[in-house]
């Protein structure tokens, strides 16, 4: 199952069973890196979850191996979000480079281990309703937001893939940082752009490191 363009991506958050095998987790990372996906680890601080799997593959089926490897190998998928990477509407001229790396993102980011996720939506509120904007207006908003997240480059990447139609909320977020701070930082400035003060919505966050299976997973003592 391949779209159009771009790839399929989930994120499994997870907790030890009472068995967990390492080598069987170990093995479905490799066996999903063999089919050409991208496997994030990342530990997960919080009652929320233990552990955050994020997978990136053009064919879903792969994403769907992956998650009955896991399950196999002693892991209970507590929560999920499924969503493909995309190029926003608003892009306009964005450079080829850009929309590529936006389509196709090389993850997890060299030297940013600091990890969070949320979902979010844009608002339709009675009083505030995102698409019933003019798209000019719209986008002029995106891109006063876009200016605020580039003030954090070389400190944040942002993966921001699309839901709608396919999860609970229309993008999952997902950003990796030298720090948490770094995070902390992006997240709490850019809410202050009227396309996040008046018109967005968020769902839940997920916060942590990224690393290794050993490191993951030891981290559980599992």
């Amino acid at each position: 199952m391949v779209p159009s363009q771009g790839w399929n991506v989930i994120h499994l958050f997870v907790k030890p069973k009472d068995s967990v095998d390492h080598a069987a987790i170990s093995t479905a990372k490799e066996d999903a890196e063999k089919a050409g996906c991208q496997v994030v680890l990342a530990a997960i601080v919080g009652h929320k979850a233990d552990a955050c799997v994020m997978a990136t593959s053009e064919d879903l089926w792969d994403l769907r191996r992956l998650q009955s490897a896991l399950e196999r190998a002693g892991l209970d998928i507590v929560e999920s979000y499924v969503s493909l990477t995309e190029v926003s509407e608003y892009a306009g001229e964005t450079p080829e480079h850009i929309l590529e790396a936006r389509l196709h993102p090389n993850l997890p980011p060299e030297g940013m281990r600091a990890f969070c996720f949320y979902p979010m939506s844009k608002r339709r509120g009675e009083e505030h309703n995102w698409y019933a904007l003019p798209f000019d207006e719209r986008r002029d908003l995106m891109r006063e937001h876009g200016k605020s997240g580039r003030t954090f480059h070389g400190r944040i990447v942002q993966v921001v893939t699309g839901s709608t139609g396919l999860d609970d909320w229309e993008w999952g977020v997902t950003l990796f940082g030298n720090r948490p701070d770094d995070i902390k930082d992006c997240v709490y400035t850019m809410r202050f752009d009227e396309a996040s003060t008046l018109y967005a919505e968020f769902g839940p966050f997920y916060t942590g490191m990224v690393g290794s299976v050993d490191d993951v997973f030891a981290s559980l003592g599992s």
